[in-house]
């Protein structure tokens, strides 16, 4: 594959990938710029770290996903988990390139946080499945996206971004979905490492190169356009970005 793929939604600072050359597994499949999205203020550390190591190849985000805390402890994030992090974005606010991972969850106090949080940045990265429009969001990429076609068609109207991970090719149930999006509001994801093209296998950000041919085939065109309009629109989305 000649044309730069960038994987625009990836957890590289997850435990499973702690021992693995990440260098030499990303370059192989020819993807030359991943975009490291967190959930929380713990993993904030490990990407900068990654970015300055990786300089060029890896990108960061800051993110606060709205459930926080451990299986045990599994709760909706509260004003006591954003109010320590929330200064940590303006801290490295010239070292991300977007928010993300979040969520919305609607509550009186967090939207509008994210909110503000959105203004300060051009790109965010949500996981998202229901209607959004009124939070005034200008510019977002809806990852793994599994909405219904009316959700998607709220998007594509308020001019986001959608990716699909290289699980898509295990089923066709989001086929449908792929062929309403124009290609030209697509972008690749690995989500990894999970939702790989095999179950609890991890997934790696080599198999962005799975998401390609199966978007490719849903829709009959040749990967060399999707790598070449994909590239295009993680580069419009996501300014900060070179290749």
């Amino acid at each position: 594959m000649d044309e730069p793929l960038v994987d625009c939604h990836c957890h590289l600072s997850a435990n499973e990938f702690l021992q693995v050359n990440r260098r030499l597994t990303l370059r192989s499949a020819g993807v030359k710029a991943l975009i490291a999205v967190t959930e929380g203020a713990s993993e904030f550390e490990s990407v900068i770290q990654l970015s300055k190591a990786y300089q060029g190849l890896i990108f960061p985000c800051f993110g606060i996903h709205p459930l926080q805390g451990c299986q045990q402890d599994l709760h909706s994030v509260r004003i006591q988990d954003l109010e320590p992090v929330l200064p940590l974005f303006q801290v490295f606010r010239g070292d991300l390139v977007a928010v993300g991972e979040i969520g919305l969850d609607f509550t009186p106090w967090y939207a509008p946080t994210v909110q503000e949080l959105c203004s300060c940045w051009k790109a965010i990265n949500i996981h998202l499945l229901w209607p959004f429009s009124h939070l005034g969001i200008r510019h977002a990429l809806l990852h793994n996206f599994a909405g219904r076609p009316s959700v998607a068609m709220e998007g594509l109207q308020a001019g986001y971004y959608f990716s699909f991970p290289p699980a898509v090719s295990r089923n066709d149930q989001r086929d449908k979905l792929i062929k309403q999006i124009p290609l030209e509001r697509i972008c690749l994801e690995t989500d990894s490492p999970a939702l790989g093209p095999e179950k609890q296998v991890r997934n790696e950000p080599k198999n962005i190169t799975i998401s390609l041919e199966h978007i490719a085939k849903v829709k009959g065109i040749s990967t060399e356009i999707v790598a070449e309009i994909t590239t295009k629109n993680a580069l419009c989305l996501f300014s900060r970005l070179n290749l």
